[in-house]
């Protein structure tokens, strides 16, 4: 788009159905290089991505030629296709429903990429949901405790 200018920095977190740990450590890397593909696919600029057992972060630079929402389904989708086709666990790999978004200033960058790279240690002291709350509430992000990411406990009741 001729004459269009923009700065847009938006830090996604989605995670596994169920928030299992199903993401193999010993995949990590050919995952987030896969999940770089689809981004860097749909003309988008990824800064920084790690992917955790049970849940991933990634943080894109965006051009307004698509939406969030059509971005995270393209990951969403095309990585879980590629994880069952992979047969890395068994039975079917799926993300849980939903995501967050968060946007960030250009002087936020460096700061965001250390603590999506810092993801194995920032767990050792926080829970991934604990992490996840703490980021909506940060944000000012209203939501309802029964629509978050259906946790391993929900499941049970």
């Amino acid at each position: 788009m001729a004459n269009t200018y923009t700065q847009i920095y938006i830090h996604i977190v989605f995670a596994v159905q169920g928030r299992r740990c199903l993401i193999p450590r010993l995949h990590k890397e050919e995952l987030c290089k896969y999940i770089t593909g689809i981004v860097s696919n749909r003309g988008q600029k990824l800064i920084a991505i790690n992917c955790e057992p049970d849940h991933v972060h990634v943080f894109v630079g965006m051009k307004p030629i698509i939406t969030v929402s059509d971005l995270v389904r393209d990951i969403k989708a095309g990585s879980s296709g590629f994880m069952n086709e992979k047969k890395w666990i068994p039975g079917k790999f799926n993300w849980q429903e939903g995501f967050g978004a968060f946007s960030h200033s250009h002087s936020n960058i460096d700061r965001i990429v250390k603590y999506i790279l810092n993801q194995e240690e920032h767990h050792r002291k926080k829970t991934f949901k604990e992490e996840y709350v703490e980021m909506l509430k940060e944000f000012a992000v209203e939501y309802d405790e029964k629509y978050l990411f259906q946790w391993i406990d929900d499941e049970k009741e």
